[in-house]
């Protein structure tokens, strides 16, 4: 019962998309058939109002237990290639050497190809919750990156106005 789409269809439009963050449904809809379509469409679990807290709580922790979810060893794009297990950047065979942070940047637009990335959580991943950090930094380190994977076509990283970046 969300304004544009329910949470059933968020839900499957994520695992269509093999986004495999867990899902924990929390809504007034209790018929079975409603738990089923919910869980059917994606969801870990799914928690009908009224409810504890205490249940809500012990919940998360389950949906939480289930394990990492694996990332894929190596992120390729358009040329751009990202090694975890090494920390090494290529864009054609061509190394790059990037710092700490624009690693952790590329890292966090590669994983987030095709979607727009805000910059509140270009600051949580980048530099940590509750940093002191200006935006502008942001833009900074966003342009020094770009110096060195965008140095030829097609241009990868693109500003989102108004709210982050993406990578395409």
């Amino acid at each position: 019962m969300l304004p544009t789409m329910d949470g059933m269809a968020v839900a499957k439009r994520l695992r269509e998309a093999g986004n495999q963050t867990p899902v924990l449904m929390l809504t007034a809809r209790d018929a079975p058939i409603d738990i089923v379509t919910g869980l059917d469409s994606g969801a870990d679990d799914y928690l009908t109002k009224p409810f504890s807290i205490d249940i809500l709580l012990a919940r998360l922790r389950a949906v939480s237990r289930r394990g990492a979810i694996a990332r894929p060893t190596r992120l390729e794009i358009a040329g751009v290639t990202l090694d975890p297990a090494t920390r090494s950047v290529t864009r054609n065979g061509e190394s790059l050497n990037l710092t700490p942070r624009e690693y952790r940047l590329l890292e966090l637009l590669m994983r987030n190809a095709g979607r727009a990335v805000s910059r509140d959580t270009i600051l949580d991943w980048v530099w940590g919750f509750g940093s002191d950090v200006s935006e502008n930094t942001i833009e900074v380190f966003m342009r020094l990156l770009r110096m060195k994977v965008d140095t030829r076509e097609p241009k990868l990283i693109q500003t989102v106005r108004g709210f982050g970046y993406m990578m395409r």
